[in-house]
């Protein structure tokens, strides 16, 4: 399994100390360049399951990144395309839009999260969500927070 990600799900699970998460789930996650660099600003270290790989086709990144996406956007859906992914882990709405117009297939953290539950790797979601919302300023509202609990049986 091929999955590319963004840097919104990888570092907010950084933030909370549960980006093993993403291990369990996939193995591998395949970052671009311009998402390595975006992460480094705020984690020294990246997991060793953490892979950067430059996108071969930098003018279409560079285009996408004219609309409302930033760099590391623009690099992870051409990655994905590249490399033929099976996920684009994205959270932002304009990057998840151009993704899906893309062909692409989207999940983001709380989607993530509800799997891993599905997945047997984390007892519940609710304590997760808590974290986020504490430790690393995720903001959700209370509506999509329940409709959440509510995928994940809680």
């Amino acid at each position: 399994m091929i999955v590319v990600s963004d840097t919104s799900c990888v570092t907010n699970l950084l933030a909370i100390g549960r980006a093993e998460l993403l291990r369990g789930l996939f193995g591998e996650v395949v970052i671009p360049s311009a998402v390595a660099r975006e992460l480094r600003v705020a984690h020294a270290a990246l997991p060793d399951f953490i892979r950067e790989q430059s996108v071969k086709d930098s003018s279409r990144a560079h285009a996408l990144a004219i609309e409302p996406l930033d760099e590391g956007e623009a690099e992870a859906i051409v990655l994905a395309e590249e490399l033929h992914a099976d996920y684009l882990l994205m959270d932002e709405a304009a990057g998840r839009a151009v993704a899906l117009r893309c062909g692409l297939r989207v999940v983001g953290l709380l989607g993530l999260l509800v799997r891993a539950k599905q997945q047997g790797l984390i007892p519940a979601v609710a304590p997760l969500l808590d974290a986020l919302e504490r430790d690393a300023g995720f903001w959700m509202t209370a509506d999509l927070k329940r409709r959440v609990l509510e995928q994940a049986g809680e």
